[in-house]
């Protein structure tokens, strides 16, 4: 009796067979590194171990396909790819994603674990939640990952199902949540924007800066995330080119560090918390630090709201003691805590 399809599986030569995900993997941090002693020292193994995988892929794929994967160069001189090598590198990379995901989606499945996504600001906000399921969560050994994420990556991370549920924030009109269609979201907290600046009172004497003052305002703004959004409803996408930009940053920590250290003179876009934390030593300020507002007269006023997102009806596909609908319900009592 034959299974369909069957023959295809046959046909698969034993070169391929016999090839490991964990030839995979060393194959790929061999092309991130350029070396097989960079891969060792990712992966804390002996580069004799790294380099015998490489020689055996080589020459299993060479049998295969006739090209080697990978050539040694000239000392200190990083690998060299070869076409077959970079297109099997694109189909490893791919192939290790594809089996992660649908492991990380039958786990998901069976309620054996969940990812929660935060940035560094929200992650208070899960530390409250998770005193109220730990104890659960512990004796049904469910495992909670959490992820520290980029705001500008926070969507990225749910929409690609690297994470569950997403601790973050968007830009919204002032009394409303202005939610994308595809989440589901539970509002945790809002508040305004501040400037953060070391400017002296002589370079910016105003205590509010207006939407038509702040383009002659000097700058440090992030390269992505929620304030660029509030800076592109105001000023279009092209809202560089109505800015006067002195710094871009990636992390608000190395915009801090700017501000303090003098190398830049401006102000830094930050929520209303943060420039008091700033200002008030919770977070690494300085002493010439002080907060300008926003005047009133943006349009539309925006608002950082804060709060916990889900995909849509995903929760809806599960059992009410699934963990993910245990850790959106704990969500929901806290935040109706906060709020209340």
């Amino acid at each position: 009796m034959s299974v369909p399809g069957s023959d295809g599986f046959m046909a698969v030569g034993p070169g391929l067979l016999d090839t490991t995900f964990d030839q995979l993997r060393t194959l790929m941090l061999v092309a991130e590194t350029g070396s097989a002693l960079g891969a060792a020292r990712a992966l804390g193994r002996e580069q004799s171990s790294v380099q015998k995988q490489l020689d055996t892929l080589n020459r299993n794929f060479q049998q295969m396909c006739g090209e080697l994967l990978v050539i040694k160069q000239g000392r200190g001189q990083p690998f060299l790819f070869t076409p077959s090598g970079q297109q099997f590198i694109d189909l490893a990379r791919e192939t290790l994603e594809t089996w992660q995901a649908s492991v990380n989606d039958a786990r998901r499945r069976l309620g054996q674990t969940i990812a929660v996504g935060t940035t560094e600001f929200t992650l208070g906000l899960l530390g409250r939640v998770w005193q109220r399921v730990s104890d659960e969560f512990t004796s049904r050994e469910i495992e909670l990952k959490v992820l520290h994420v980029r705001t500008k990556d926070a969507f990225t991370r749910l929409d690609t199902n690297e994470v569950d549920l997403m601790c973050g924030g968007l830009a919204s009109a002032a009394g409303h949540a202005e939610v994308p269609d595809q989440y589901d979201f539970l509002e945790w907290h809002r508040e305004g924007l501040t400037l953060l600046t070391n400017l002296p009172r002589r370079e910016l004497p105003v205590k509010a800066v207006g939407v038509d003052r702040l383009p002659s305002v000097p700058l440090v703004i992030p390269s992505g995330g929620v304030i660029v959004e509030f800076l592109k409803r105001w000023y279009g996408a092209d809202y560089r080119n109505h800015l006067t930009i002195v710094a871009s940053i990636d992390d608000i920590y190395y915009g801090l560090a700017l501000l303090r250290s003098g190398m830049a003179h401006g102000c830094m876009i930050v929520s209303e918390a943060i420039g008091q934390d700033a200002i008030e030593g919770r977070l690494p300020g300085g002493p010439d630090f002080r907060l300008v507002a926003f005047a009133e007269d943006f349009n539309p006023m925006l608002e950082l709201v804060t709060g916990v997102f889900a995909r849509k009806s995903e929760r809806q596909q599960y059992a009410p003691t699934h963990p993910l609908n245990m850790l959106w319900h704990a969500f929901a009592e806290e935040t109706r805590s906060a709020n209340s």
